[in-house]
């Protein structure tokens, strides 16, 4: 037998609880929307900004680890809440 650690138990079950977003407000749709056009709009401002273009699209990618950065907190959170 795999011994199983139970906080990758719970983080496992918090993701594939997909009942609870549909009762989780309005945050998995704020996540999937700023997923989709958060980098789109850093790249935009920062090409208007006449920031070269590698630089925009660095700093574009660099912006969804913001987004990961929030959903791992919240992923923790769970965890905690469920032990």
């Amino acid at each position: 037998m795999i011994p199983i650690d139970p906080g990758t138990v719970t983080t496992i079950r918090a993701i594939d609880e997909g009942s609870e977003e549909l009762f989780g407000g309005l945050w998995p749709f704020i996540r999937r929307t700023m997923m989709l056009f958060l980098p789109l709009w850093v790249w935009l401002l920062l090409w208007a900004a006449d920031v070269p273009n590698i630089v925009s699209a660095l700093f574009a990618g660099l912006s969804l680890s913001l987004i990961v950065a929030i959903e791992r907190y919240k992923l923790q959170q769970i965890a905690r809440k469920d032990n």
